[in-house]
């Protein structure tokens, strides 16, 4: 966690100014980095963790105040592709995040192509879920300081051709 929390003391360092930063949660070690900074800089920045609808279980057991899991993880996004919450990371963001949504494949497939059309990056499903979330919610944040973690671009290269491609 302590070499993930790095790019949040560079964002934050950065940006302190920002209202609100979203990032991707896999086993968790991110979106915890990212609020273990905020508190040691006593910043009021808002986290806001993004998970996929197919794979919720973060997202339900921040809601439901216990650990939740689930059936299935069955999302092309593989870095937030988790079935069972990690308990000590849990107890981090249940505390720590202001709130837990939700985006489709279908959304972060637009969001990888996005950075990839926009900043020639390259993101993978995870990287991408953070300004997917953005997307939806670019309404509430307009004229605000937002940050979003693109946190990898770890994806098979047959996989980005097709989302690339605008193929499911």
């Amino acid at each position: 966690m302590r070499g993930v929390a790095t790019y949040a003391l560079e964002l934050f360092t950065a940006a302190p100014a920002l209202d609100t930063v979203y990032v991707p949660i896999g086993c968790g070690s991110g979106i915890c980095g990212t609020i273990i900074v905020r508190d040691a800089l006593a910043l009021k920045t808002k986290v806001v963790g993004v998970v996929s609808t197919q794979a919720e279980a973060a997202k339900l057991s921040f809601e439901a105040g216990r650990l939740i899991e689930t059936a299935s993880a069955d999302t092309f996004a593989d870095g937030m592709a988790v079935r069972v919450p990690v308990a000590e990371a849990f107890a981090i963001y249940a505390k720590g995040a202001d709130r837990i949504l939700a985006v489709s494949d279908d959304e972060v497939a637009e969001a990888m192509r996005i950075y990839y059309r926009d900043t020639h990056n390259l993101a993978e499903g995870a990287g991408a879920a953070a300004l997917a979330t953005l997307l939806k919610e670019r309404q509430a944040m307009q004229g605000r300081e937002v940050g979003v973690i693109l946190s990898g671009g770890n994806v098979d290269l047959n996989v980005y051709a097709a989302i690339l491609a605008g193929k499911p």
